[in-house]
């Protein structure tokens, strides 16, 4: 007998209907015509113990007790789901041959190998597992995937990654959680202070942003513009670049701050003769941006329709499940395989008749031309956020749905659509000896930018006919003041733009260069849930639009180490785990500092200002800390593969 292990009851089901038919179903798993079966994981079944798990003492928060450290790491069986365990184990005995179907990517891996390890099966069925990817839950696309199986042995590097990375969590989680909560006690402060991973490095973000604008001073700086005339008395103005020798006068932005110095230029070149000394006129090409992974999605509906990240994760995972409109959501990527290219008409077809995009657009689009989305040696387990070709009947999708799933659509089709193209000129003026440029650009052919509402591109100033050595007349130098002004607060969108693009906030260059190697802060399945946990905690609120840190939060990143509170710490991390899934690290040699790092860690926040914690408001005494001290700090988020311990 088979077995087929999938992540959730959904793909479950989606597995059984392309195989043979009639099935039985029973309590927990599907029987299958020929007498396969296929069962299913509920997210995790599994869950790593809590501390008074491995020791009783532990039940009670002390300091003398950390940094613990499990000698045998346990697993236990989540309470509301240990009997569908109990089915699984069972079945997977009986099976002659298991089939991994847990979703395409480092979670999936491992849930699903962490409960064919607690069946204790004999080493030669374990090396016969075979792997199934799926990332779309229509039949056709099942049946394909049922066709194109691989060894699960491939993917065991995968899985110790993401082991790796559970543990050690639960190392920085629990121990520095206690560590930071105890310090805060200390000061009669009784809420639990979460400390994590990845959580506080976001945290950390937020907060320096917002010091940032209360510290801001506001400063006065000068630009001066020439007015030029041709000798066909065309007018236009050029942009003052200051030379080398006005950098004293200038911020680190190259902005000069010194408006005398502005007023002489504007004075020197007013009624003085003018020359083109450079001309670059060209067309250029913009290619469309690849179709979304998780985060860009989440930021292109962040800034259209105001959405938090994990509205839009819940949104895409039931036009993923629900409707099987879109194919898998928590994916990194944002390429296709070559042979996706084969399904675009029907894929067409399913936008124009699910009202994905106007029915124009689709018309518009090109089904034999191919993006350089198009690319196998960019995709891993998992490819691209597209729609399927699922048609809508009698149901129909709920106006949040309908908005997301027109951005994916959009997405897609843009793929199909010519490029971009423009005309773009440079020109440099020479006045007086001082350097003065000027720029246009005129739209040629919007191509795929008639999907996307209006042009991205901002129509500059028109530039009259130019050529090099032209003979022109200033016949005004001005100055403008501006001033600088402070950044702006976080939203969903931006918070979430930093938290991929984290390498911008890192002065280190060998940090900065593993981010930019990396996916940033946390994963494309996590990211939502952590943000939506800060606020759970109380570390971040809303105002508006804008995520701003409270009290606590602030509290809290003003005793942290600095390797806590920034992105260096996971870099590190997320570096090492990419070389563990790649082969070229292993288990022991990434946990051994880590170990290090967490002992140091503990010591530092036995010894922080924890006088910080005094100021903050007391929590009443029925929900104080101390009478939900074992679950309080652990409770799971509504999202089930965002562990609070990041």
């Amino acid at each position: 007998m088979k077995l087929y292990i999938a992540e959730k009851p959904s793909l479950g089901r989606a597995i059984a209907d392309a195989l043979p038919k009639p099935h039985k179903k029973h309590d927990g798993y599907i029987e299958v015509a020929n007498g396969d079966c296929v069962s299913w994981c509920i997210g995790h079944l599994l869950e790593q113990a809590e501390p008074d798990d491995y020791d009783e003492r532990y039940k009670k928060w002390q300091l003398e007790h950390l940094p613990i450290i499990p000698e045998q790491w346990q697993l236990k069986a989540k309470t509301k789901t240990r009997k569908q365990l109990s089915v699984l184990k069972k079945l997977i005995k009986q099976a002659t041959t298991l089939i991994h179907a847990g979703d395409p990517d480092r979670e999936g891996q491992l849930l699903v190998d962490e409960v064919i390890e607690q069946a204790k099966i004999s080493k030669t069925k374990k090396q016969s597992i075979q792997r199934l990817l799926i990332s779309d839950l229509n039949l056709a696309a099942v049946k394909k995937a049922l066709n194109s199986m691989r060894s699960n042995r491939e993917f065991i590097p995968l899985s110790v990654s993401a082991l790796a990375r559970s543990r050690a969590d639960w190392l920085f989680g629990m121990n520095l959680t206690r560590a930071y909560t105890l310090a805060g006690q200390k000061a009669g402060f009784g809420n639990v202070l979460s400390v994590g991973r990845v959580q506080t490095p976001i945290l950390g973000l937020v907060v320096n942003r917002d010091n940032e604008i209360v510290n801001f001073v506001s400063k006065p700086f000068y630009e001066v513009l020439a007015s030029l005339v041709t000798p066909e008395q065309q007018l236009f103005t050029a942009k003052w670049v200051p030379s080398k020798a006005c950098e004293p006068y200038q911020d680190k932005e190259g902005r000069v701050l010194n408006k005398a110095l502005a007023e002489n230029v504007a004075s020197r070149i007013t009624n003085q003769k003018g020359e083109v000394t450079a001309l670059e006129q060209k067309q250029k090409k913009q290619s469309a941006p690849l179709p979304y992974n998780l985060s860009a999605l989440q930021i292109d509906a962040a800034k259209a329709f105001c959405m938090p990240a994990q509205q839009v994760l819940d949104i895409c995972q039931g036009l993923y499940e629900r409707h099987k409109l879109i194919t898998y959501p928590r994916s990194d990527n944002r390429y296709l395989p070559k042979d996706h290219h084969q399904d675009a008409a029907a894929i067409f077809k399913a936008i124009a008749q699910n009202k994905g995009q106007p029915v124009e657009l689709v018309d518009g689009a090109n089904v034999k031309h191919k993006s350089k989305c198009f690319n196998d040696s960019k995709v891993a387990a998992h490819h691209a956020i597209v729609p399927t070709a699922k048609l809508l009947k009698s149901a129909y999708l709920a106006n949040d749905e309908a908005k997301v799933y027109q951005l994916i659509c959009r997405h897609y089709l843009i793929q199909f659509y010519p490029d971009y193209v423009y005309n773009e000129t440079k020109a440099e003026v020479t006045i007086a000896g001082g350097l003065f440029k000027a720029n246009a650009k005129q739209e040629v052919s919007l191509g795929f930018k008639v999907l996307m509402g209006k042009s991205e591109l901002k129509e500059e100033a028109t530039l009259p006919y130019l050529e090099k050595g032209m003979n022109l007349k200033c016949t005004q130098g001005s100055v403008i003041e501006k001033h600088t002004s402070p950044p702006a607060h976080f939203t969903d969108a931006t918070l979430l733009a930093a938290m991929t693009g984290i390498s911008r906030y890192v002065k280190d260059p060998h940090i900065k260069k593993i981010l930019k190697e990396t996916d940033g802060l946390g994963t494309e399945a996590t990211r939502a849930g952590i943000i939506e946990l800060l606020f759970k905690r109380r570390f971040l609120k809303r105002e508006g639009k804008t995520i701003k840190a409270t009290e606590t939060g602030l509290a809290l990143i003003s005793v942290l180490p600095e390797g806590l509170a920034s992105p260096d710490l996971t870099a590190k991390w997320e570096s090492s785990l990419g070389d563990i899934a790649q082969q070229s690290l292993s288990y022991q040699q990434f946990l051994q500092p880590l170990l290090a790092d967490l002992t140091n860690f503990v010591d530092q926040a036995a010894n922080c200002d924890s006088r910080v914690f005094a100021k903050l408001p007391k929590t009443p005494a029925k929900k104080r800390f101390a009478k939900r001290a074992k679950k309080a700090p652990f409770k799971k988020s509504g999202y089930k593969k965002s562990p609070v311990t990041n």
